[in-house]
């Protein structure tokens, strides 16, 4: 007999619930101003981020994620009176890695902002004996996927369009061939297959932002996923720096150096820099290809969602040849429906006014769910379990997929833009 309060809702749908109340709120009007932190000395930190006029903005937004949280939580039935403790140091600690980010030699490094707040969380967690307790009353699952609901406003359908058939034919090619290699190679040295995936569609789709999806579809391991970031934002450096000179070296035409780096490179910070190095046609084509390949999200994450839903079945639906229609959407991660739902509300319904004036706000506030979610992921995890004997392998798949993704990219950039008359519609 089930134990549920009659309110009570599963995770899923509960985010899907407030994902969609944010959005309609900003629809509505009730825009949350995006607080500035950007800085560079200590004279331009306490006159922009730290003014008063911009902690304001801050606290607007601490009103609106925690009403939100709290809200989560009394929804799924969860114990409020230790997340009321554990939600402001969280907070706290994210504010701080956002300031961190913020930084200008730090922003011309293109490291997300993330990772600070996941290395935050980790120093912490080792430092200091966090009691279970704490650890308990962290919601990271939920600041993730209300993060991702919110992803789905800017990931309009229209921007494949944009890309012309030229790009959308890069960005499905090598989609689907690098995702594919991918698995292939983690299955052959035995990564598990929770990891193959998260690793497959970083590597393939669009690093920070696919992971965070796959991990979500697939109601995968926080620990493995920030395992999986810290790969995909640690090469993206690298590659950022030197695929530039390696095209200077070679003389290839910006159209084809743009493709290249706009279909290899995971993060699109590090996308916009390395084509601002070689040139404005470059960065014109690298921005494009990534926003092709940005649009695929939605439609990798409903249909990994379906594919680890019908392969994955519990012990007791093994006796099961197939699982039933029934069984899969009992199964299936309900906030992809919001993810798209969202995706689909802005490409389609709201107008490109309406769409401009929230664009901001909603991508700020996408951005400090996902800050909060590793924030709580680094606070719940130990050094040791991140980085492990057992990691290498994950590591050398990742490696060696990134590896055949730059060369597969750099044949296909250079078939379809190699020639005088390739061009891209803008």
């Amino acid at each position: 007999m089930s134990t549920k309060q009659p309110l009570q809702l599963t995770e899923d749908w509960t985010v899907v619930l407030l994902g969609g109340a944010i959005i309609f709120l900003a629809l509505s009007g009730v825009i949350v101003p995006a607080p500035s932190f950007g800085w560079k000395d200590s004279e331009t930190l306490f006159a922009n981020v730290l003014s008063a006029a911009n902690l304001g903005k801050m606290g607007q937004q601490l009103l609106l994620v925690l009403a939100t949280a709290v809200l989560g939580s009394l929804l799924t039935g969860k114990p409020l009176r230790k997340f009321i403790w554990v939600f402001p140091v969280v907070f706290v600690v994210t504010i701080l890695a956002l300031l961190l980010a913020g930084n200008a030699r730090v922003k011309a490094l293109n490291l997300e902002a993330v990772i600070f707040s996941l290395g935050l969380g980790l120093l912490i967690s080792n430092l200091f004996k966090l009691p279970q307790w704490f650890r308990d009353a962290l919601s990271t699952e939920l600041f993730v996927k209300i993060g991702l609901v919110l992803l789905g406003t800017g990931i309009i359908f229209s921007d494949i369009l944009k890309a012309g058939s030229l790009g959308l034919l890069q960005a499905l090619v090598v989609v689907l061939s690098v995702w594919y290699f991918a698995f292939w190679l983690c299955k052959k040295l035995k990564v598990d297959d929770e990891l193959a995936m998260m690793i497959s569609s970083a590597v393939s789709i669009c690093g920070v932002s696919a992971a965070i999806a796959t991990s979500g579809a697939i109601k995968g391991d926080a620990k493995k996923l920030s395992y999986v970031i810290s790969m995909v934002l640690i090469t993206a450096i690298p590659m950022m720096i030197f695929m530039p000179m390696i095209a200077n070296y070679f003389h290839f035409k910006e159209e084809v150096t743009g493709a290249w780096l706009g279909g290899s490179i995971d993060t699109t910070g590090a996308v916009v820099a390395s084509g601002t190095l070689v040139g404005d046609i470059a960065l014109k084509y690298s921005t494009i290809i990534k926003f092709s390949q940005n649009v695929l999200l939605g439609l990798a994450a409903f249909a990994i969602s379906v594919y680890w839903t019908y392969t994955h079945k519990s012990s007791a639906e093994v006796i099961q040849a197939k699982p039933t229609a029934g069984v899969i959407w009992e199964r299936f991660p309900k906030f992809v429906l919001g993810f798209v739902g969202a995706s689909l509300l802005f490409s389609f319904v709201v107008s490109a006014e309406a769409a401009a004036a929230v664009k901001d706000s909603l991508k700020n506030l996408q951005g400090l769910w996902f800050a909060l979610a590793f924030t709580s992921i680094g606070l719940e995890t130990n050094f040791a379990d991140l980085f492990n004997k057992e990691s290498r392998k994950p590591l050398y798949a990742f490696l060696l997929a990134q590896t055949f993704n730059v060369l597969i990219t750099l044949v296909i950039a250079y078939l379809l833009f190699g020639r005088e008359s390739a061009a891209l519609t803008v």
